[in-house]
C-alpha cells in the first residue's frame, strides 16, 4: 500500500469499527484470565478501559494497527482473524 493509501486506512470509520470490536473482544479474554498471567494488572487496567471508552481505545489503537504487515499487505480486506491478531499485538507491544 501506498502511504496515501494507509495514510486514508488509518481515519477509515468503518475499518475503526472492525478495529474496536477485535480490541472489545481481547479486553474480554484478558478480564476472564488467571491474575498469574505476565503483567495482568496493566493488561487488565488496559481492559477496563477499553470496555469504559471503545472508540477512545479504537482510535489510539488505528494507526499502529494499520502498519501491521498483514494490515499493509491486505488493507481493508484483512480477514477478521488477521486483524484480531494485529490488534493483539499492537495491543501487546504498547503495554
Amino acid at each position: 500500500m501506498t502511504y496515501t493509501e494507509l495514510a486514508a486506512l488509518m481515519i477509515d470509520q468503518e475499518f475503526r469499527g472492525r478495529i474496536k470490536v477485535a480490541a472489545l473482544k481481547y479486553a474480554g479474554s484478558i478480564m476472564i484470565e488467571l491474575a498469574t498471567v505476565p503483567a495482568h494488572n496493566t493488561r487488565l487496567r488496559w481492559a477496563q478501559t477499553c470496555y469504559q471508552q471503545p472508540d477512545m481505545t479504537a482510535g489510539q489503537l488505528q494507526p499502529p494497527t494499520v502498519m501491521d504487515p498483514a494490515v499493509q499487505t491486505s488493507g481493508s480486506e484483512i480477514t477478521d482473524v488477521a486483524l484480531q491478531s494485529a490488534v493483539e499485538g499492537v495491543v501487546n507491544q504498547m503495554m
